[in-house]
């Protein structure tokens, strides 16, 4: 086996920077230089963990080794399921390979501590055929951890070269909600289930809890060569009380006018937040109480002036992708969140915010037809299967 690290990271898919220190290289769904400036360690982490992000290349190798540290957080005394890789060889879906050997970080929601556990690098092995024959390969990263990638190895005299885009560019940006860290395997996040159905390649911008409507990733999505946009907005704003309504809208047309001057005529989609019972008439900040489920705080109500409940941020989403279209931008569209996963669903919502696996299948299942269907907003299927879809 020999190294292909350098060439592996040119068939890189979903990533929009990198750091490279003496572990290795962690490839991150944000821009370096808007992440240097923020220099916030919860978007640091949320950027590293490569949901939607995965290699895709042109190779005659029978296997394949990576090997990676993955940085998974987890409450104190509790263990990880493992963090999930999915192969996909010449478009067939494999069993999914599940690496045990994580590096922990332990977070205490009740007093804000962590503690670190040893940093373990994982080798994950990945068969991907008997004979030495070129095949299109694509190794999909995980959804739960932070990943530092190491090295990629092959056999000697194996080659490795990146793979053609497996369709129109679709850029989804969005909340935790979206990167999906419950859905079970990296190919089952309801973003990655609809643009494998859709024919679509994928860059996933669903970083959890930092959908703030930051303007560096308004620019990222503006520089992208998309064909289609999407904008799952507002949970993470309420969330962290970051915004009172004076300064959500405008932050909210600051972001769409940043992604017009690259995209004047791509169609893009708003999506209003799913359904959070805690939060539908209570403004944030939202905390995990003991019970391990979401609740908001309790405030006076001199202080709630202008503060954002979900059904505001909803009826605020509406009234102003409408006001733009009065305006003329006949190509922004607006999904009711709710459609997606509303009240009748809160049965696979365990923690009051987050669906489980049954939930992003169920999200996936929806969102295909609204954006990629025949009628939906962004046109029909460049060459995709339903059948790829989760049941």
């Amino acid at each position: 086996m020999h190294s292909v690290l350098d060439r592996a990271l040119d068939c890189v898919v979903g990533a929009l920077g990198k750091t490279t220190d003496t572990t290795g290289v962690t490839l991150h769904r944000s821009p370096d230089a808007g992440r240097a400036r923020l220099a916030d360690p919860a978007f640091d982490f949320a950027s590293a963990v490569p949901s939607g992000v995965r290699l895709e290349m042109l190779t005659d190798a029978t296997e394949l080794e990576l090997d990676a540290l993955l940085t998974v957080v987890l409450p104190p005394g509790m263990p990880s399921a493992g963090s999930v890789f999915d192969l996909l060889v010449d478009g067939e879906l494999r069993e999914p390979v599940v690496a045990t050997k994580e590096s922990p970080v332990y977070f205490d929601p009740a007093t804000g501590s962590l503690e670190a556990g040893p940093a373990e690098p994982a080798t994950v092995r990945f068969r991907l055929g008997p004979r030495p024959v070129e095949r299109r390969v694509e190794i999909w990263l995980p959804v739960t951890p932070a990943l530092t990638l190491i090295d990629v190895r092959v056999p000697d005299g194996a080659s490795v070269r990146p793979a053609p885009a497996s369709g129109p560019l679709w850029v989804h940006y969005g909340s935790s909600i979206s990167q999906c860290s419950d859905a079970g395997r990296p190919t089952a996040t309801w973003p990655a289930a609809v643009a494998r159905s859709a024919g679509r390649s994928l860059v996933n911008l669903g970083l959890g809890g930092q959908c703030q409507l930051d303007p560096f990733m308004a620019r990222a999505v503006r520089d992208l060569p998309a064909s289609a946009i999407s904008l799952e907005l507002g949970i993470n704003v309420h969330n962290a009380d970051s915004m009172r309504e004076r300064a959500f809208v405008p932050a909210f047309h600051g972001f769409l006018d940043t992604i017009r001057d690259g995209h004047p005529s791509t169609p893009v989609l708003v999506v209003s937040p799913i359904v959070c019972p805690a939060a539908e008439e209570r403004p944030g900040p939202t905390v995990v109480g003991p019970d391990a489920m979401v609740h908001t705080v309790d405030r006076p109500a001199e202080l709630g002036f202008g503060a954002l409940t979900l059904s505001r941020v909803r009826a605020l989403l509406g009234e102003h992708v409408e006001q733009r279209r009065k305006e003329g931008d006949a190509h922004l569209h607006l999904l009711d969140g709710t459609a997606l996963f509303g009240p009748d669903d809160v049965a696979d919502l365990p923690d009051g915010l987050h669906p489980n696996a049954a939930g992003y299948a169920r999200m996936a299942e929806r969102f295909l037809p609204l954006s990629f269907g025949g009628a939906g907003v962004f046109g029909r299927p460049a060459g995709g299967t339903g059948a790829d879809l989760p049941a």
